[in-house]
């Protein structure tokens, strides 16, 4: 009984301890953005970022626009060339950096 209280307990500990957000990366979608992404937008990911608030970000997220908004902002950009797993990082990316944030990348 004081085994399976103990592994409980570590394993609570380590759920805790852990990030919320463990599976997005603000670098790696950074670098989404630097590589793939730039190019076809003519503009600094800062530029990019700053099209909306954290917020407005999040909203588009949240209801599915997100990579709407980003061909908006970008029209010349494909969207096939973009990964479906590179869009929670790029999401990220402009979440951290988006208006009202107090950080900016280096794009």
């Amino acid at each position: 009984m004081k085994r399976i209280v103990t592994v409980l307990s570590l394993v609570a500990f380590a759920m805790v301890s852990t990030p919320t957000v463990a599976s997005a990366s603000v670098k790696k979608g950074q670098k989404v953005y630097k590589k793939k992404i730039r190019k076809y937008c003519g503009f600094s990911g800062v530029r990019f970022a700053r099209h909306h608030t954290q917020d407005e970000w999040e909203e588009l997220y949240d209801d599915g626009e997100f990579e709407a908004e980003t061909k908006r902002l970008c029209p010349k950009l494909p969207l096939k060339k973009i990964k479906k797993s590179w869009w929670k990082h790029l999401y990220e990316f402009t979440y951290e950096y988006g208006e009202g944030g107090s950080h900016v990348p280096k794009c």
